[in-house]
Formats: structure tokens, sequence, C-alpha cells
């Protein structure tokens, strides 16, 4: 009996053992499977996160884009516009009034361009190209009309901002084009290298040139505006700067027209002349002579025909003889 107890116990310890063992291994294996779905899943959900940020980000950005387009650009003082404008005015005095208008350009930081008077007292004219800062353009051309009584006035803007980003651009390429040259140049080993970087260079510095230049010249025209004003007397009415039609407006631009073409065509003949004394005349005499030897030529030449016979006397008739 206590054989048999003995197995039984050992059978059971062993069965409880596999049971054991079996519960260790389904907990390691849930445990491992539970890590790589978590481990699957962490990656998998990091994804989403980030597809749900980029989404918000790119809703964000896109938002952002359709602000930006949608808002106007309204800072006028950033662009680059060309002011020009061109008045009249008829004062009293032409002279005191042109002096006024010259000191009111040069208090706002401007200078005179052109400068042309006419005087006869009250007739009198003066037209002024006036230079004048942009910024103060307005200001200065009511200033101006306040000189008398204002008869024209014409404003024109344009604006040049897009030329003037494209010349920016334009003028950074250059640049490092013209640097890359530099280099290439200094890196050159042989003369014909040289002479083709050096050809290359120059030309990559005139096109650079010409780019500065015209910048320059829009920020020029940009930075400073342009009035040309006309100041008139009061004897001076509307009508003698408009554009007057008519015969005696005709007669007098035909002979305005034929004096200058006869003024080209004397000096043309001036300049002509003394070659036709020199060739003319020896050339002249020589086709009077050729003529006249074609008048005269040689006597007329007729065809040689069969000889005619030479008329024959008749034969004598031998005289009668008279008786003894």
């Amino acid at each position: 009996m206590d054989g048999r107890e003995r197995r039984r116990r050992g059978v059971g310890l062993t069965a409880a053992a596999l049971v054991a063992l079996l519960g260790l291994v389904a907990c390691g294996s849930g445990d491992s499977g539970g890590g790589r779905d978590s481990a699957v899943s962490a990656p998998e959900a990091a994804p989403a996160d980030k597809n749900r940020a980029g989404g918000g980000a790119e809703r964000g950005g896109g938002q952002a884009e359709q602000g930006g387009a949608g808002a106007p650009d309204l800072r006028v003082d950033q662009r680059s516009i060309i002011y020009t404008g061109t008045m009249r005015v008829q004062v009293d005095d032409v002279d005191a009034a042109a002096r006024s208008a010259v000191a009111t350009v040069t208090a706002v930081g401007g200078f005179v361009g052109g400068d042309q008077r006419r005087s006869a007292d009250a007739d009198a004219t003066a037209q002024l190209e006036l230079r004048v800062p942009a910024a103060k353009f307005h200001e200065v051309v009511d200033e101006l009309a306040k000189l008398g009584r204002q008869q024209r006035r014409e404003i024109h803007t344009e604006d040049v901002t897009e030329q003037v980003v494209d010349l920016d651009a334009r003028i950074t390429t250059q640049r490092a084009r013209v640097e890359s040259a530099r280099r290439l140049l200094a890196r050159a080993t042989t003369i014909t290298d040289l002479v083709s970087l050096e050809n290359e260079l120059s030309r990559r510095e005139a096109d650079l040139a010409s780019l500065e230049a015209k910048k320059k010249r829009l920020a020029d025209l940009t930075s400073l505006s342009t009035i040309t004003v006309s100041l008139v007397g009061p004897d001076v009415s509307t009508a003698d700067e408009e554009t007057e039609i008519g015969f005696l407006v005709g007669l007098e631009g035909g002979w305005q027209v034929f004096l200058t073409s006869m003024t080209v065509l004397l000096t043309v003949l001036g300049a002509v002349l003394p070659w036709l004394l020199v060739f003319g005349v020896p050339l002249a005499v020589l086709l009077v002579v050729l003529r006249r030897r074609r008048r005269r030529g040689p006597p007329p030449v007729t065809p040689a025909g069969p000889a005619e016979p030479l008329p024959t006397a008749p034969p004598t008739v031998p005289a009668a003889r008279s008786g003894p």
C-alpha cells in the first residue's frame, strides 16, 4: 500500500508541475503577444497621430495661404510708383511766380531740371521742369496751383513694382554668374581657357552693368517725380497752346518747309559744284565732240556692180569726093 501511495503522490506532483509549467508558458506567450501587439499598435498609432498633426498643419497652412492670398496689398508706400504731372497756371507776374515755384520745390528737397522763359511783359511765359520727392508730389502740385489761376492739370502714375522686383532677381543671379566666372578664371591653366573665360567674364559684367543702370534709372524715376509747370502772363490766352488749324497756319507751315528745303538744296549744290567744275565740264566737252564726229561720219559706200560697156563712137563716113 505504501508503494502505491507513493506512486500516486509522484504522479500527482508530476501532473501539478506540468500544469504549472503550462500556465507559465501560457502567461509568457500572452505577455509576448501583448508586447508585440503593443509594439505594432504603437507605430501604427504614431503615423496616425502624425497624419492628424500633418492634416492640422496643412489645414492651418492652407488657411494661412488663403488668408494671405485674399488680403490685398494696401501698402502703397512700399510699392514703386512713377508720378508725372503737367499743369498750366496763369499768373500776374511770371518771374515772381517762377521764383516762388523754385523756392517751393527746393524747400521739400527737390531741384529744377529745366527752365525756359520768354519775357514780354504781360504775355510772358515760363516753362519749368521740377523734380520733387515722390512723397511730396501732391503737396507740391497743390502749392503750385495756388500761384495763380490754374487752367490745366494732368497727373499720370505708373506702377513699376514688378519691374523692380524682376530687376533685383536678375541682378542677384547675374552677380552670382560673375563670381562663378571669376573663380573659373582664377583656376584657368591654359591660354585658350584663359581667353575664353575672360571674354565670358566681360560679357557677364557688361550684362550686370546694364541691369544695374536700368535699376538706377527706375530708382531715380520712383524717388523723384517730375512736374512740368507752364506759367503764363495775364494776356496769354488758353488757345495759344492749343493746336491751331486753318489756311494761314498751313501757309506758314508750308513756307517754313519750303525755306528748309531750299536751304538743304543750296547746301547740297554748294557741296557738289566743285566736283562739277572739275569733272563735269571736261566730260560735257568730250560728249559734244563725240556727237559732232558721229554726225559728220564717212561718205556712204555704194556696192560694186557689173561694169557697164563704154559707149562706142559711130563709124566714120568717108567724105564724098568732088569732081575735077
